[in-house]
């Protein structure tokens, strides 16, 4: 088995280097933009990325399932499944700012397996996978020990769908933590698993935008769940925690509880 899990990360490590130039072709160069149902923006590079993607998964690995952003769902009751998010912070990417990702996670009978953030615009490469740790361009990461959320470093995401959502929890969580930072999308999540921070709140997200982050944080030595402390899967509501270590977890639960 491990044999196996190390040749499919080898496989989707240079699949997400391939596909990186893709959205680096694009980053910084006049795009048409296309605003989706929930007018959030999509470009040419995102679909053309995901597209790349998905048919190297499907030569590499015949029947697994996908699930992906832009061209949806398919064979989901296959034992393995690829969650991607081709560019995630795309407001980000037609802004010209570097901090976009690329998230491919695996999934095997429901249970995460490999995580990657590739960061195309910075060329970092975070990878995790179950009992095989975690690295950063193939150096090990660890999450940070921590245990007290006064001493923390706490990155604050999607603040604006936050504080008009939740008013009091978002009050709240501007005074949580030795040093907060407002900030968007998947890279605070790999900053966490490689111990520089040490919590990311996160709200409004897509299966796509944090399932393939499990793995990796996990890996690493973290914790991922939703609002109520649940794992994450196909079904969660979108509002997540990652945490460095189980107390952090717990203090985050009862600051964000009703």
């Amino acid at each position: 088995m491990e044999v196996e899990v190390d040749k499919v990360v080898r496989q989707a490590v240079e699949i997400v280097g391939k596909a990186s130039n893709i959205p680096m072709s694009f980053f910084r160069a006049p795009l048409d933009l296309e605003a989706k149902d929930d007018d959030s923006p999509v470009t040419v590079a995102d679909r053309k990325t995901e597209a790349f993607i998905r048919a190297e998964l499907a030569a590499a690995f015949p029947g697994d399932g996908i699930f992906g952003e832009e061209y949806g769902t398919e064979n989901l009751d296959a034992e393995a499944i690829w969650v991607l998010d081709p560019i995630d912070g795309t407001r980000s990417f037609i802004t010209g700012n570097p901090l976009f990702g690329m998230l491919l996670g695996r999934y095997v009978n429901r249970k995460p397996q490999l995580g990657i953030v590739r960061m195309p615009a910075l060329d970092e490469t975070y990878v995790g996978a179950a009992g095989h740790g975690a690295t950063c361009n193939g150096s090990p990461i660890r999450c940070r020990g921590t245990q007290r959320l006064s001493e923390a470093m706490v990155y604050i995401n999607e603040t604006e769908r936050l504080l008009a959502d939740a008013p009091a929890r978002f009050a709240r969580l501007c005074k949580a933590g030795h040093t907060r930072r407002m900030a968007y999308d998947c890279y605070p999540h790999a900053l966490a698993a490689s111990g520089q921070i040490d919590a990311v709140i996160d709200f409004g997200l897509e299966p796509y935008d944090f399932l393939p982050l499990v793995a990796l944080v996990e890996a690493a030595g973290g914790i991922m769940c939703d609002w109520n402390g649940n794992p994450l899967d196909l079904n969660s509501d979108g509002r997540v925690i990652t945490a460095a270590t189980p107390e952090l977890r717990d203090e985050l639960l009862d600051l964000l509880g009703a």
